[in-house]
This record gives C-alpha cells, structure tokens and sequence, in this order.
C-alpha cells in the first residue's frame, strides 16, 4: 500500500524562494529543500511544514506501508491559479507513484483549503496542520481578524463608528478644550448609534421610504394629507410654545396643560387630515371600505375635544383662559360655564361624536360586502 505525504505550499513560498522545479519527491530530495529554505528564511513555517512531512512519511513508512513524501507548491499570482497548478502537480504525482491514499500535511488554515483538490484524486486519510507553538495565538487572531474584515455587516456596525469616534474626539477636545465634555460627547454620540441599530431604526427608514416611494408612484391623496398633516402638527406645536412662553413661573404641570389646551385643535386637524386621506384612498381603490379607516376621522375628533376639555379645565382652575359662556337655546337658558361643566360638555361631545363615528361605520360597511375589517 502506498501513501503520499503531501506538504501543501499554496502560497507559492517554495517555489518562489528556492527556483526548486515542483512538485519535489523523495525524502533526500525533501531534506536538501528544508536545508536551502531554512538558510534562506528561517522564520518560515513552510520549513516546520517539510519537517513534519518527513516524521509523517517515517512514521508511515512501517515496511508494509510505503511512504512517498512530496511537497507541492502553487507557484502563481492568482489564488485560482495556485490551485490549479496545486491540481496539476498532484495529478502528475497520482500518474507517476499510483498512491492508494493520501496524508495531507499543512501550516496555515489557508492551506487547509487544498485538501478538496488532494479528496478529488485520493482518499484522504489524515490532514495535519503544524501550528509554531510561538506563533499559535498570533495566528489564530490573524485569521479571526480576516474573517471580522470580510463580514461587510460587521465593518459597518463597528469600524465606522470606531473610525467616526477616532476622528470627532480630538476635533472636539481641540474646540471645546475640555476632556470631559469632549468624552461626554462622544459617549452620546456611541449611544445614539446603538439605539439605532438596537431599535432597528435603519430598517424602519427604509420601510417608510420604500412606501413613500410606492405612494408617490402611484398617485395616493393620503401622501398629500400626510405632508398637510406634518405641517399641521408642526403648526400645533408652534402655537403651544408661543402660548406658554409669557406664562413665567406657572409651573411644569399648569406648562404643560397650557401646551396641551393650545395645540390639540392643531393636532386633532392633522390626525383627520391623515385619516381623511387613507379613506378616499381606500374609495378610490374600491377595496371596500374598512370600519377601521371610517371610525379613524370620528375618533380623532372625539379624542381632540376629550384631551381639550380636561386641559380646559386645568388651565381655566390656574386663571390661565377665562371662564366659558354657554349660549342661551330654546330649552337651556345660557350663561357662564363652570370649569366642571365645561369639562362635562367637552367629554360628552368626544363621546357623542365617538358614537356617532360607529354607527356610520357600521351602516357603510354593511352596505360593502367582501370588506376586510383587519386595519
């Protein structure tokens, strides 16, 4: 029976190094390449690798097994091109010695690639890999660095924001000239990044832009009346703070009803103006109509005018706005409304409007078979 001892030099190091004609076989022809190599480089593994051939091939070499120990060398540019002359030399071997089996003998997990070329032409019965004991750590976090480079998602989660940190942080503590608002700043900086993977915000944008675009293509009003409902809650907003800017030491709570009392009329516009559009959306398309696109215009009304009234009667208990005057009707005489009744009124009208929201939802969709009702 006869095994090839096969030293695998993908690199190309022997070739190129020595100028030695491959693939080289015979154990006196082995020992004069580690001599020639080693006094040329002694630093290079391939060195321990031709060692470790020739224990290999002594140890197999036990008078019923024969042993031909050879080296092989991918002598090209290309990594392709490596393995394929690494192809070629093994064929010519498996032509000239007709091994039966192959041990396969290499140094760096690079080479361990090699090993589908050599299964292809013989059966394999062991691979060896020589590890330098001094270089075991240094090499092991070489390749773990290679595979970390290669990973496109891991460089963008970690050595952009790596890189960003390494040049805003001496930027800042060059202006601010303060160490500790430099770190402060950066420590902010690093957390806003990883709420923002955390969170997924990334794939939430990019959802959104891909609907945006989607609506815009296609011609929907609720693009329109989302843009109409944007510029309304930045319009409810504006008039909240320029309400509660002269109100002085009023207190955060009191603040906050005044901000509240000002901009939910804004803000109950810009949630009908959204609704309203998904609505003729969903006319338009002749889907049929949900109850939950219907309901949606009747309880933002419902719910502008419930938060309304109890800011109403918060901000009216401070001396904020002053008392409500009702209008005399036919059956209710009129006058100045208490803070309880003026809240009474608002949330009875929320509820009234709720109410009236359900039963016109229930009477169209009646009248729409084949609705999904799911919003």
């Amino acid at each position: 029976m006869r095994t090839l001892v096969v030293c695998v030099d993908r690199a190309g190091d022997i070739a190129r190094s020595t100028g030695a004609a491959v693939p080289i076989v015979g154990r006196d022809a082995i020992e004069d390449l580690v001599i020639d190599l080693g006094q040329r480089d002694p630093e290079d593994s391939t060195v321990n690798c031709l060692l470790e051939a020739l224990r290999v091939g002594a140890d197999v070499d036990d008078g019923t097994n024969e042993a031909i120990v050879a080296a092989v060398s991918g002598a090209a540019d290309t990594a392709v091109g490596a393995d394929r002359a690494l192809a070629e030399q093994l064929d010519e071997l498996v032509a000239t010695h007709a091994p039966d089996t192959a041990v396969v003998v290499v140094d760096t997990a690079g080479d361990e690639g090699v090993v589908s070329i050599v299964e292809s032409r013989l059966p394999v019965d062991a691979v060896d890999r020589v590890v330098v004991r001094q270089a075991r750590d240094i090499e092991s976090t070489y390749y773990l660095l290679k595979q970390f480079l290669a990973d496109e998602e891991l460089r963008e989660s970690v050595l952009v924001p790596l890189g960003v940190v390494l040049l805003v942080f001496p930027v800042l503590l060059t202006v601010t000239g303060s160490l500790a608002l430099a770190i402060a700043s950066i420590t902010a900086v690093i957390g806003a990044f990883l709420l923002y993977k955390g969170l997924s915000v990334d794939e939430r944008l990019g959802v959104v832009s891909t609907q945006a675009r989607k609506a815009l293509y296609s011609g929907r009003v609720s693009i329109v009346t989302y843009v109409i409902a944007v510029g309304l809650t930045l319009v409810g907003a504006f008039v909240g703070a320029l309400s509660v800017s002269g109100l002085g030491d009023a207190g955060a709570f009191v603040t906050a009803m005044a901000f509240v009392y000002h901009s939910v009329p804004w803000l109950a516009l810009a949630a009908l103006a959204g609704a309203t559009g998904r609505l003729i959306d969903e006319f338009i398309r002749d889907d049929g109509l949900r109850a939950s696109y219907l309901n949606l215009p009747f309880g933002a009304i419902a719910v502008g005018l419930v938060v309304r009234g109890f800011s109403a009667y918060f901000v009216e208990q401070a001396g904020i706005i002053s008392p409500a005057h009702a209008p005399a009707l036919p059956l209710v005489a009129g006058g100045v409304l208490s803070p309880e009744e003026r809240l009474t009124a608002f949330v009875l009208l929320g509820v009234l409007i709720s109410l009236v929201g359900i039963r016109v939802s229930s009477h169209l969709t009646a009248e729409s078979p084949g609705r999904d009702e799911t919003p």
